[in-house]
């Protein structure tokens, strides 16, 4: 075996995301004990990051060390016992893994499903609620990656408040790019992703529990089917007012690139990274729109950071990402499920929301489509989305 050097490319995909030279750097630095005191202090300081990165106060905010879908299944198995009933909102792909995640954990799944590209109607879930009174469990998808839908999730939220549920929220894609406010919404569990818009390596989930999730992981009457994700066990290792125990050993140097991942986002701003994630996406809707390409989603729903781009008819969608992959080193997604074949999706998370990469992707898109005969001007394209970004 040989040193692995990969090739450096530009991560505009559904995830991961470009990774700062910053965060890379932090995750070089000298690996300490995980209970090392000085890491410890470390780890608060990440759970405060977490907190004000989530809006909210909760106690139990953490990140689980392994991916978004470890975050997941933390939420669902310690909220979930046998026979629960839970209504799950699905629009698309992850919505569905909700819903084996309920039904794996023994509860009762009760579906509400949505067209792919559209939002879910609140009404409609209001009415299956209102139908399944025993609801313990609202579980929705925020920022849904394989459309790039944005969901209501104030409005969703209020709807389980007023049926007594609690909340299930999946943020993975929203955390960083878009608005998340966990206390003001009234969100009872939340999970994430390092690898999207907070521009981290992949390998850990933020979550964040509130008190009334809480008071029902301790009213559990079983014990919670996955031991490395009960909460209680894994608390004890994060919780730093009672002194820490032993639950498994941290990814110590991830979550330094997680920590510096922190520091570079209120650097510049919550608000401001807001901002630049809507202004990157509207220069880049700009240019395409220019090329005479369609967007799946309609403007009101979209997400900034997830673009689902139509294939034009007659054009090889694989062989486009294939030729922006090896001519320009650029990633660009396929769509899943019924949109295979159908959509790009184009990511514009993190450090890859730049006017940079905008204008690399556009190049390289109106190239490759113009090897399959689609002729468009890539130069008045990037004169589109320049003028997007600057008028933003």
């Amino acid at each position: 075996m040989q040193s692995f050097i990969p090739t450096k490319r530009t991560l505009m995909g559904p995830g991961p995301s470009d990774v700062h030279d910053r965060i890379l750097e932090a995750m070089a630095r000298p690996t300490l004990g995980h209970l090392d005191p000085e890491f410890q202090r470390m780890m608060e300081e990440l759970k405060g990051g977490l907190r004000a990165l989530f809006k909210t106060e909760n106690a139990m905010t953490f990140p689980v060390s392994a991916p978004g879908s470890a975050g997941m299944e933390m939420c669902f198995v310690n909220l979930i016992e046998p026979g629960d009933k839970v209504v799950v909102v699905k629009n698309g792909v992850f919505g569905e893994r909700m819903r084996e995640n309920v039904v794996r954990a023994g509860g009762e799944a009760v579906m509400v499903e949505f067209d792919w590209g559209t939002a879910p109607d609140v009404s409609k879930v209001a009415e299956v609620l209102a139908a399944n009174s025993d609801t313990k469990i609202l579980a929705f998808v925020h920022a849904e990656t394989s459309t790039g839908v944005r969901a209501d999730a104030a409005a969703l939220c209020a709807l389980a408040r007023e049926h007594d549920c609690l909340t299930i929220v999946d943020a993975v894609t929203s955390l960083g790019g878009l608005p998340v406010e966990v206390d003001a919404w009234g969100i009872d569990a939340i999970y994430s992703g390092s690898q999207k818009c907070l521009s981290c390596t992949p390998g850990l989930s933020p979550v964040s529990f509130s008190e009334r999730a809480l008071a029902r992981v301790r009213a559990r009457k079983v014990p919670v089917q996955s031991w490395f994700l009960d909460l209680s066990l894994v608390m004890a290792y994060w919780d730093g007012t009672g002194g820490r125990s032993y639950h498994h050993t941290a990814p110590v140097n991830p979550l330094y690139g997680l920590h510096e991942s922190l520091v570079m986002l209120f650097e510049e701003g919550l608000e401001e990274s807001h901002a630049r994630h809507a202004v990157m996406h509207e220069g880049l809707v700009a240019g395409l729109e220019d090329m005479g390409l369609d967007f799946l989603v309609h403007p009101d729903i979209r997400l900034p950071m997830l673009n689902a781009v139509k294939v034009p008819d007659g054009i090889d969608e694989a062989a486009v990402r294939a030729h922006l992959l090896q001519e320009y080193d650029l990633e660009i997604g396929a769509g899943l499920g019924p949109l295979a074949g159908k959509v790009w999706r184009i990511g514009l998370m993190g450090t890859s929301a730049r006017e940079e990469n905008v204008e690399l992707c556009l190049t390289a898109l109106a190239d490759a489509l113009g090897k399959q005969q689609m002729h468009v001007d890539g130069l008045k394209a990037l004169e589109a989305a320049r003028k997007a970004m600057s008028d933003d």
